[in-house]
């Protein structure tokens, strides 16, 4: 198979619009059908990761499920971290309608609007080995459908629209996140959860609406011949272009770039239960301290992606990450303060996406469109392991416990447990988060190597791409 080109704009000028291209203004770029499509990408996707993150674990909590097996139940979210395995079938093959990328889409669109309604059936005192296979059941479909997503919005984008698609996309994701998140724990006070589940699935439409009325990207890429070809390519491809080591720090800065932020908020809605806000306030102060935060900081983030480029995007955005981080200690220590969670919430959204809209920026960067869903999928699986291995240990952390308990918790995150001297009583919220924004400062070493903001440094990344 002959090994495809990575676009002619990449690297040079580190993704910046210098000027306009063809005659398109800025304002059109930002309001025009590709960026509309970042919006329904970014929920779509979005909505059934915050299912399983913010609604599942207020469900088990309101119904009396302690946080140890709460922070174990991340273990549902692995197939987030393996979806690199099946992405070459996804690049390789079709279903025969709709085409390449949005049969898929429509696949496993459905598929999510059934399983998500179908979990709150059962009942976690007495169904929780159930319903933890259902989660992994909605997880499964929705890393498929993240593959998919991820491939299609990289064929559609050209390389200097990355930065900006990007944000709006995980602006949009992480709006989604107010419907599990904020709409789904209002209503719970007032209806049955079964209620909640069938409501909250059927915003999956949007998606499946999404699906049925944009085209399959105009690039037509290259499609691997064989199996092996696709299992194979995507990674001589990258070697190839980017060389080994390059490769290594790579890798290694997208395991860390968001340890800290993952762990932080991998129980951050049981955290505010702790605290003893009720789910009405959670739900309403968080839709109203995120939602314009994420809006206008997405937006901000992505033109000031296309003015100071990618790599410097990711300095900023990283610092702010890191800082709000400590806002969920100061909450901690503040206790049942609306101010503050509200605060707390809005840096959290307009940071920590910042953050975020940038560091994918930097993965779709690093692909090439052709070989987009096996690459993406392997680089956002290094992402979403520290999450998931993290988030398994969040509850043993804050509360202690017998290690006895996280039997199945790779031993040497163990032996990490360990050599920290967790107190039997776990570290408490408090240093917890201490704990989360030192796990942040790695990543933000590695970008000396993967982000040089230096010209020289940019001149010297851009001949090896």
């Amino acid at each position: 198979m002959e090994t495809p080109q990575p676009g002619n704009a990449r690297g040079a000028k580190d993704n910046r619009l210098a000027s306009p291209q063809e005659g398109v203004s800025l304002l059109r770029m930002i309001f025009g059908r590709r960026m509309l499509i970042c919006v329904f990408t970014g929920f779509a996707s979005g909505l059934p990761f915050y299912f399983l993150i913010q609604l599942v674990p207020a469900w088990l909590r309101a119904e009396g499920v302690s946080l140890r097996e709460i922070g174990f139940f991340a273990v549902v979210q692995l197939p987030y971290v393996w979806k690199f395995l099946w992405a070459p079938l996804l690049d390789r093959y079709q279903l025969p309608f709709l085409g390449r990328r949005r049969c898929w889409m429509l696949t496993t669109q459905i598929m999510l609007l059934g399983a998500l309604a179908a979990l709150g059936q059962w009942q976690p005192t007495s169904d929780l080995d159930l319903i933890m296979w259902l989660a992994v059941l909605v997880a499964f479909f929705s890393a498929t459908q993240d593959i998919v997503l991820d491939a299609y919005r990289r064929e559609l984008l050209p390389d200097e629209e990355l930065g900006l698609g990007n944000a709006i996309h995980v602006q949009t994701y992480r709006i989604s996140g107010l419907i599990p998140g904020a709409l789904a724990l209002v209503l719970a006070d007032h209806m049955s959860w079964d209620m909640v589940f069938a409501i909250v699935a059927a915003f999956m439409l949007v998606g499946v609406g999404l699906t049925l009325v944009v085209r399959e990207a105009v690039v037509a890429p290259v499609v691997p011949k064989s199996l092996k070809a696709a299992i194979v390519e995507p990674f001589r491809e990258f070697l190839a272009r980017r060389g080994l080591r390059y490769a290594l720090m790579a890798l290694a800065f997208m395991f860390f770039y968001k340890l800290g932020d993952s762990m932080a908020t991998a129980l951050s809605t049981p955290f505010y239960i702790d605290l003893g806000f009720s789910l009405s306030e959670i739900g309403i102060i968080a839709k109203n301290a995120a939602l314009w935060p994420s809006i206008v900081g997405g937006i901000l983030g992505g033109i000031l992606m296309l003015k100071v480029g990618i790599n410097r995007a990711l300095w900023i955005f990283g610092v702010v990450q890191v800082v709000t981080i400590l806002g969920f200690a100061v909450l901690s220590e503040a206790g049942h303060d609306p101010v503050v969670l509200a605060v707390v919430i809005a840096m959290e959204y307009l940071g920590v996406g910042l953050g975020t809209a940038a560091f994918v920026a930097f993965i779709a960067r690093e692909t090439t469109p052709a070989l987009a869903a096996t690459q993406i999928a392997l680089f956002t699986a290094f992402t979403a392991l520290p999450r998931t291995l993290a988030s398994m240990v969040t509850g043993f952390l804050v509360e202690g416990g017998d290690p006895a308990l996280l039997e199945g918790v790779p031993s040497a995150l163990m032996h990490v447990l360990m050599a920290i001297g967790l107190p039997e009583g776990g570290l408490g919220w408090t240093h917890f988060f201490y704990l989360c924004t030192a796990l942040a400062l790695p990543g933000m070493v590695l970008l000396w190597w993967v982000a040089p903001i230096s010209v020289g440094a940019q001149r010297a990344q851009g001949d090896q791409r």
